[in-house]
């Protein structure tokens, strides 16, 4: 027993330990960009050496893909919440605005979902083993959408491609809120009521057959 309490306070010690790393990274991605980022400034912001840090991480891209992982993994939870709807319609609904609301209130972290962290917009990948498992966590919170939209009579390669167009938009549309544009075009400017405009003519689409 008393083995296994020190084994369990080890883990509890390792783990704050990567969430201050983490919080500090998050800092550093955000002042310098991923592509200028280092591990010795991580380690100062963390207060740590560098040689602490590669106890917890290989590498800045592996702190990178921690820290996209985890929020994914709180994206996903959120768009998870739609699957007791019965209704397709109503499921494809709720995964849209999940989707809009998780980062309409967490804009760094589309940011952080773009790798446009002082990065510019442009490819980035963080190699194979790291893009593959990331591009796996977004498809699953993606799954809630395809599965609707498939349910409201698309094929499953139309429904992977109105739901990238429906990310596609909200995108869009979270670029011109958080930057203060969607005035300059006169108007509404509640994105989130444009965002529910939208996903309803997707599915009056989708019953009209025309997806």
């Amino acid at each position: 027993m008393a083995e296994a309490s020190r084994a369990g306070r080890r883990d509890e010690i390792a783990e704050a330990k990567r969430a201050i790393i983490l919080r500090a990274a998050r800092t550093i991605f955000e002042e310098d960009g991923v592509d200028a980022a280092n591990i010795r400034a991580i380690a100062t912001a963390a207060g740590y050496t560098p040689g602490a840090l590669y106890a917890y991480f290989p590498s800045k891209e592996h702190i990178y893909a921690a820290l996209l992982g985890e929020s994914l993994e709180r994206l996903s939870a959120e768009v998870a919440a739609v699957t007791v709807l019965d209704d397709p319609a109503a499921r494809f609904r709720a995964a849209g605005l999940a989707f809009f609301d998780f980062y309409d209130g967490n804009p760094r972290d589309l940011d952080l979902g773009f790798y446009l962290f002082r990065g510019g917009i442009r490819p980035h990948g963080l190699g194979a083993e790291l893009d593959a498992g990331l591009n796996a966590a977004m498809l699953s919170g993606l799954a809630p959408m395809v599965s609707a939209t498939i349910e409201l009579g698309a094929t499953e390669e139309r429904a992977r491609v109105i739901t990238a167009d429906v990310l596609a938009h909200l995108s869009g549309l979270l670029l011109l809120a958080h930057t203060k544009r969607l005035a300059l075009l006169g108007g509404t400017t509640d994105a989130r009521r444009m965002m529910l405009e939208y996903l309803d003519l997707r599915i009056d689409a989708l019953h009209a057959g025309r997806g």
